[in-house]
């Protein structure tokens, strides 16, 4: 009887054999001749750019072919963020992502995309803590000093940005609210241009990156009193947290992260999680993000997916309860 079955199913695993091949042969990612494209929602020459170019020379080489930076500023972001939305889930298009993606759902009335959802995220890359800083006129040496005098003379001290619903913007509210003091916002047309406002004494303080405060603080024109993340940050190691200078809680970064379209098979999925952590995790890519104020920090699509919810829903909440109305 056994037999018999047995000679009854051959047709069945003849057509199971048959259909192996066309599993195996399916396109290997990436396909020669196909280059892989990393969008950037900003301007050559800026940190998100710049983060882009050395990820992408890093898969090239790991890839055998090439990985190419395209850049499509404008709106914040936006029009780089909604192509990739909008692009074919097969791993080709990319986004790099930056920290200041993720303010854009709570300073825009309307978006082209949801995020996460209409995304699939890859890896975090990198991570970068904020310094805060401020000018030597400004009688604090440091951070329970600052929040003594914005205490006693509400609305005396201010703060620049690179502009409304920046990073720094929300990383200035978030000491506001935190530290329960009330200081004024200056906003600038960029960061670079906020910092040189402090230096000069136009604004009193600013979160700034470690790179664009270094100058000046080593000039003497700048006072830095405190970091931005929850533990001290090897940017600058001897320089407290605002956590533990009489703000607990506060922890707030900047970072650059890789993103596709939503839905990527898993295999391309995961495949581009490990190229680009072995990418930026080795010492030469260290020392060169360091050099840049960053320090590499990946995880895995799960953990980078959960992030970008986590940061959203904090930005949506932190800029409602500032008062920073969707344009």
């Amino acid at each position: 009887m056994f037999r018999r079955q047995f000679l009854l199913n051959l047709p069945a695993l003849g057509a199971l054999g048959a259909a192996r091949p066309a599993l195996a042969s399916a396109p290997a990612f990436p396909r020669a001749g196909k280059p892989v494209r990393i969008l950037v929602g900003f301007a050559a020459g800026g940190g998100t750019d710049t983060a882009a170019r050395m990820v992408a020379q890093k898969l090239t080489d790991t890839f055998g072919q090439p990985v190419i930076v395209e850049n499509r500023p404008g709106s914040g972001g936006i029009i780089a963020t909604q192509a990739v939305a909008k692009a074919a889930s097969d791993g080709y298009t990319l986004l790099m992502m930056a920290a200041a993606d993720s303010i854009q759902p709570a300073v825009r009335a309307k978006l082209p995309y949801a995020l996460p959802k209409d995304f699939s995220p890859i890896s975090l890359v990198v991570s970068g803590a904020y310094v805060l800083v401020i000018h030597p006129s400004v009688p604090a040496k440091n951070v329970r000093e600052l929040i003594a005098i914005a205490r006693s003379k509400p609305g005396s001290l201010n703060y620049a940005t690179s502009g409304i619903g920046s990073s720094a913007h929300l990383a200035s509210e978030l000491f506001n609210s935190l530290a329960k003091v009330k200081t004024i916002h200056v906003p600038y047309k960029g960061v670079s241009q906020g910092v040189v406002g402090v230096a000069t004494g136009e604004a009193d303080m600013i979160f700034a990156s470690v790179t664009a405060a270094q100058p000046l603080i080593k000039a003497g024109r700048l006072r830095p009193i405190a970091m931005s993340t929850a533990k001290r940050s090897a940017l600058m190691p001897d320089m407290p947290t605002l956590h533990e200078s009489g703000v607990p809680g506060y922890d707030r970064t900047g970072w650059y992260g890789m993103m596709g379209p939503a839905n990527l098979p898993r295999e391309v999925l995961m495949k581009l999680n490990a190229a680009i952590r072995r990418a930026v995790e080795t010492p030469e890519m260290k020392a060169a993000f360091f050099k840049q104020g960053l320090e590499v920090e990946t995880n895995t699509p799960e953990e980078f997916t959960e992030m970008i919810r986590r940061e959203v829903e904090h930005n949506i909440k932190l800029a409602r309860e500032a008062g920073i109305k969707p344009q």
